[in-house]
């Protein structure tokens, strides 16, 4: 049975790795933004969710673009959240993986190699 991918991708900054996610086996979704994630996800349910960790520290009631996107995955704890973080922001996303379920995280810049290995890791915790 083939695995599903989205990838979310609304702001960048790393190589294209969608060729990395087919070669791996996963048939890849992408979106670009977190509304269209949350529509996706009324329709179908990924195994993997790659997504970008963005603080912003102008919402009223959140400190980044994710926490939505994690509030739709509590009802689906099976699916593996990888999730792309900037160095400056580090204090406030271990914060926010203490209250959310992050499968693995990976700081910028982004390489190849190590996105292979978080992907690997979560085909092998199927």
């Amino acid at each position: 049975m083939s695995q599903r991918l989205l990838s979310i991708i609304e702001l960048g900054g790393y190589p294209n790795l969608i060729p990395l996610y087919q070669s791996m086996g996963f048939d890849v979704d992408m979106v670009t933004s977190q509304r269209k994630a949350r529509t996706y996800l009324k329709k179908m349910i990924p195994n993997v969710i790659v997504a970008e960790y963005n603080f912003q520290s102008d919402f009223r009631d959140r400190t980044s673009n994710l926490e939505t996107l994690v509030a739709v995955l509590q009802k689906h704890p099976q699916v593996k959240l990888i999730v792309f973080y900037m160095h400056e922001h580090e204090a406030k996303f271990e914060q926010f993986c203490t209250q959310s379920n992050v499968f693995e995280s990976i700081s910028y810049p982004v390489s190849e190699g190590v996105v292979r290995g978080a992907l690997q890791r979560a085909l092998e915790a199927d």
